[in-house]
């Protein structure tokens, strides 16, 4: 009995006599604290804007075609989805009051030429006429106003037709730009009356002449600067990045859901025809401009408390807080402004321990 407990004893000394030990080779090591040490570097640190956007087109690439002339759509040409070009027909409304208002100013362009041509030469007897004194001046001078006066006939029969040929143009539908159907809103058959907001018979959509529309919170558009690159994906491509610039800041700001944001428009600087259609929700990055060559450490050193910030720096016995001025954020590092040097070391704990505050 004895004996035996004075081997327990003698056990339980040793034991009290290692653990302090224990405990001050703990706090000297980062791999005991479950965590590592990095050293405060030199480097350039990007930042970005994140925005949600959506493909849209640009001025111009999305045009609505109907007719200037009413009657009723003969011929539809086109389908959703069809691909047309430049001046290509896409649609030709009934002609024939058109066609017959053409022939009347024909017509009437014949008839005052007709005229014209015996006042011509109504004038030039005339003029043969006064110095053998069969006929007076005054005659004269009246076939030269007759003459005039069919000569301006003429000009304005002219006019009456090239108006009425303008008329019967109305009533083909041309492509104004290339691109691919988007909408059809008009069936052969159908009557439609012109008037001061002209009908739409197509929608044409050019694809290759698209932008992204990002919509940026109030409290990052003080960085965003006109050339800035960007890039942006969309859903149906999300492994495909595509490449951009800052084109235009628009100056009037967005509010929904008391959220102000500004619309910021993306120029797409390469080929994208094919992939990208309108009204796409694009994942758009910013890249602001860059800080060179400063000092930085990863973000998961820094700790707070009291509203500060602080690292654990290495010390005789174990870490000690060191307080730290920090700037900008940037994926893992963080900028040091104050209260590190290049090259000293920093404790990033690891798994949620280590030096904890």
């Amino acid at each position: 009995m004895t004996a035996h407990l004075t081997k327990t004893l003698t056990i339980a000394t040793l034991i009290l006599g290692i653990l302090p030990v224990a405990c001050k080779n703990a706090g000297k090591t980062g791999g005991n604290t479950g965590g590592i040490l990095v050293a405060a570097k030199m480097m350039d640190l990007p930042s970005q804007v994140i925005a949600t956007g959506t493909v849209n087109p640009r001025v111009g690439a999305q045009v609505k075609v109907g007719p200037r002339a009413s009657g009723r759509l003969e011929h539809l040409n086109v389908q959703v989805g069809d691909t047309v070009k430049k001046g290509q027909v896409l649609a030709i409304l009934e002609q024939n009051d058109l066609q017959a208002n053409v022939d009347k100013a024909e017509a009437a362009l014949k008839d005052v030429e007709a005229a014209a041509r015996y006042a011509e030469a109504n004038y030039q007897r005339m003029k043969e006429l006064l110095p053998k004194g069969y006929i007076s001046q005054d005659a004269v001078d009246a076939a030269l106003k007759a003459r005039d006066s069919a000569l301006a006939q003429i000009k304005n029969s002219q006019a009456s037709l090239n108006f009425s040929k303008v008329q019967l143009s109305y009533a083909t539908v041309t492509a104004p730009i290339s691109g691919i159907v988007g909408s059809v809103s008009t069936q052969e058959g159908e009557t439609v009356a012109s008037s001061f907001s002209v009908s739409t018979f197509v929608t044409i959509i050019d694809l290759g002449r698209l932008e992204v529309d990002a919509y940026v919170d109030e409290v990052d558009i003080g960085g965003v600067k006109i050339g800035q690159t960007a890039t942006f994906t969309v859903d149906a491509f999300p492994d495909k990045v595509f490449n951009g610039v800052v084109e235009a800041i628009y100056p009037q700001a967005i509010i929904q859901d008391n959220v102000v944001n500004y619309d910021v428009i993306i120029k797409i600087t390469e080929p994208f025809e094919g992939l990208l259609r309108p009204t796409m929700t694009a994942s758009v990055n910013i890249n602001l401009d860059s800080l060179k060559g400063v000092l930085v450490i990863p973000v998961k050193a820094v700790k707070h408390e009291g509203g500060k910030a602080f690292v654990m720096v290495p010390a005789d016995k174990g870490y000690t807080q060191r307080p730290v001025t920090l700037g900008r954020e940037s994926g893992d590092f963080v900028q040091v402004k104050a209260g590190l040097s290049q090259g000293d070391k920093v404790l990033v704990a690891g798994n949620g321990q280590g030096a904890e505050t």
